[in-house]
């Protein structure tokens, strides 16, 4: 226990937001002051009370997306505070209102806790007549913090999407940074194999760099692309410059992981050292030259793009030209030689896509201005639709709800019998703690009572002190900035800071003594204690559950990437469907956020993990290979022999395995041939066509033809020995992944 609290306390979960700070702390300081300088403290209250709340939504993002989530927190607030107005005084009635909207806003993100902290928050304060024009001073304060935090909109609009464009051309380049790593790196099976857990081990093993560089290049990628779609005018057809930008770099992505799968082939194969050092500061020029582009973009063109050209991979081309001739004269071995050409034309592809980068940030990423977007609207039906189907499958997320909304339905119970002064703040402890997984709940705890314990000493202090008005609205404003600012880091921050910025802030116009201090302590603590025990003795989250659904959508979704690159490589696709990618990628992300979750338990089940974690990587490494063929097969049409068969087949056993884990029940009855039968033959027929290929092409060579001409049989000789590799290491990594799976989810038959 003292473990995990000492490590809530020191954990960093983002950074700090100063301007976030200073916004907000104005947005309540300034009404406060005027308020009480005007002799109208109550109202200015109000006001300050409506922009504490919806500065609580800590909008991120475009200043598009920033003007939505602020428009909704708005209303949510506008409406919840009306409605909590005409609860005030009436205990047990707030009690049968808040729990439900406390569980609307954990099924609906856009509302959030925000709708029940209004309504919670104005209900405790004195009944008065005015509830609409207090309603409406709520108003004027979510109004008015959200023009402070819209403030840098005129000089700031596009840094947001700079800051996205830049970090996925600099994520990128840290791919390309760890091919050029692969280039020189062991080849001890042990350490490609090695499961790192250990941080210090990440250096000297070399997969796992690529597979996280990799991933972190995918979540980048799909950051921007996100980022750009807030800043597209509506109606537009052509795409913008920042889209092309990102288009540009998904390409130069594809071509990376093409570029690993064939460097990984090459290292197979002699000769090795006469190319290894060349490649390396080939791949590491080009890395370079990105990240010159990322630069650019994040300064606005103020640092330079970069030369046109690189000497590293005119050097490479030399020595691959030089391995190249030695292979048709029959000194080393012609399939290496291939895979050798096939690197030199892929960093070729990759210097052609740098390029037309740096021609669309020379000639700057304009994008055009169009009104704004209205809230995003959730048609009744299909989230009435989704409500059931939660509610029939009892999934994690309905379970949290549930949990959530009878702890607060029984904290607030509590305070109602007990007829606590101020009970609400045991209330907001269970809204704000209890969350998805124990672990995650316990660090909450751990965080909120240090903090509240603080806080609520400082509060104490002041609150004995008994500040004028202006003087507490000034210390506000000190608060204010210090918790919101530091908010992001950790929310022990927020704990210390905003515990006595909300007691100061509900209690302005009407100051409580020192002993209000005391009383959130022991509330707290007994909000702690609820949420202890809803995390304990509540249903099970159910992640392990779901499981078998999950890893079965994971291996239909890499099974129709598979059959996508099938026909890819026949000639019937001109590249891999995005949509298709996107599944693939959105179910490995679903069950890498299950691993987590079940790292989070009380007690987590550790070989499980340790299986999902194998699941994740494979899966990442499936997709790679499946990328790799994709990328080499579109070159020219040519034979690629029974590469479309071999695809075919292991798309057959990931839908086999996937129809296995999903069906609880699977028929009883002679089984039907399994592919598996079948893939060594292909795969022999593979070696076969690929010996094939190098003879003819020797024959072609002595018959006359020259050694720089591009002839069908040397397109075909250079594509098949490349894809040969990355095929192989997808049957490999696809039985891995088919056997891991079965595994984690039935893991009592010891499969």
């Amino acid at each position: 226990m003292l473990q995990r609290a000492r490590e809530a306390y020191a954990r960093i979960d983002g950074r700090a937001a100063p301007f976030y700070g200073l916004a907000s702390a104005l947005a309540l300081a300034v009404p406060l002051v005027a308020g009480a300088l005007t002799g109208r403290a109550a109202q200015g209250a109000m006001i300050a009370l409506g922009a504490y709340l919806v500065a609580l939504r800590a909008p991120e993002g475009p200043y598009g997306a920033r003007a939505r989530n602020l428009a909704g927190a708005v209303l949510v607030v506008t409406v919840g505070a009306t409605v909590g107005g005409h609860l005030a005084g009436h205990a047990w009635l707030t009690v049968l209102v808040v729990p439900p909207i406390v569980a609307l806003g954990s099924m609906i993100s856009w509302i959030g806790p925000t709708a029940a902290l209004a309504v919670l928050m104005t209900a405790v304060r004195p009944a008065t007549d005015d509830v609409v024009y207090n309603g409406f001073l709520e108003l004027l304060g979510g109004l008015w913090v959200s023009v402070l935090l819209l403030a840098p909109w005129p000089a700031r609009r596009m840094r947001p999407l700079q800051a996205a464009l830049a970090e996925a051309a600099e994520a990128v380049a840290e791919a390309l940074d760890a091919v050029a790593e692969s280039t020189t790196a062991s080849d001890d099976d042990a350490v490609r194999a090695l499961e790192v857990d250990d941080p210090d081990l990440a250096t000297v093993a070399r997969q796992p760099y690529w597979s996280e560089r990799r991933r972190a290049a995918a979540r980048a990628l799909g950051a921007a692309r996100g980022t750009v779609g807030f800043y597209r005018p509506p109606g537009g057809d052509e795409p913008s410059r920042p889209e092309r930008f990102v288009d540009a770099l998904a390409r130069i992505m594809h071509e990376t992981v093409a570029l690993q799968s064939l460097i990984e082939a090459a290292r197979r194969h002699p000769p090795r050292r006469e190319w290894e050092m060349e490649a390396h500061v080939a791949v590491s020029a080009l890395a370079a030259r990105l990240r010159l582009l990322a630069g650019a973009v994040a300064t606005a063109g103020e640092t330079p793009l970069g030369d046109l050209e690189s000497a590293a991979v005119r050097r490479l081309a030399r020595q691959s030209e030089k391995i190249r001739r030695a292979g048709l004269a029959g000194d080393e071995d012609l399939v290496a030689a291939a895979l050798i050409g096939q690197i030199r034309r892929s960093l070729d592809r990759v210097t052609a896509g740098v390029d037309g980068a740096r021609r669309i940030v020379a000639g700057g990423l304009r994008i055009g201005v169009g009104p704004p977007r209205p809230l995003p609207g959730v048609h009744p039906l299909s989230a009435w639709a989704r409500m059931g189907r939660a509610v029939r499958t009892r999934s994690p997320g309905f379970r949290q709800v549930g949990r959530v909304g009878l702890a607060v339905a029984v904290a607030m119970s509590l305070s109602a019998a007990l007829k606590l002064a101020h009970g609400h703040w045991m209330t907001i402890t269970v809204m704000q703690s209890l969350r998805g997984t124990y672990g995650e709940t316990m660090t909450r705890l751990a965080q909120r009572v240090g903090g509240t314990a603080a806080g609520s000493a400082i509060a104490a202090v002041l609150l004995a002190l008994a500040p004028g008005q202006v003087t507490a609205a000034l210390i506000l404003f000190a608060f204010a900035l210090a918790g919101f600012a530091l908010r992001p880091v950790n929310f022990a921050y927020w704990a210390l800071f905003g515990t006595p910025l909300a007691m100061m802030l509900l209690d302005f116009s009407a100051p409580s003594d020192w002993t209000a201090a005391g009383e959130r302590i022991l509330l707290t603590l007994a909000g702690c204690v609820l949420v202890f025990l809803a995390v304990r003795l509540l249903w099970p989250t159910g992640h392990a559950e779901r499981l078998p659904l999950q890893l079965g959508r994971l291996l239909s979704a890499h099974a129709d990437l598979t059959r996508a690159t099938s026909r890819l490589v026949e000639g019937e696709l001109d590249r891999l469907p995005f949509d298709t990618t996107s599944a693939a990628e959105d179910a490995t992300d679903s069950v890498a956020a299950t691993r987590k979750r079940l790292g989070e338990e009380r007690v987590p089940d550790a070989a499980r993990i340790a299986e999902l974690r194998a699941i994740v990587r494979g899966a990442h490494r499936v997709r790679d290979h499946l990328i790799a063929i994709g990328r080499l097969s579109r070159e020219e049409e040519v034979d690629a022999g029974p590469i479309p068969e071999i695809l075919d087949r292991l798309a057959d056993r990931l839908e086999e395995a996937a129809a296995e884990l999903e069906d609880t029940d699977p028929p009883q009855g002679e089984a039907a041939p399994s592919p598996a039968e079948r893939l060594e033959e292909e795969f022999a027929d593979l070696d076969r066509h690929l010996a094939g290929l190098a003879r003819r092409r020797r024959a072609e060579v002595k018959a006359g033809v020259g050694t720089d001409e591009f002839t069908p049989l040397r397109h075909a000789l250079l594509q098949v020995a490349g894809t040969r590799h990355a095929v192989r290491a997808l049957r490999r990594d696809t039985d891995e992944l088919i056997g891991a799976s079965v595994k984690a989810a039935r893991p009592e038959t010891g499969v």
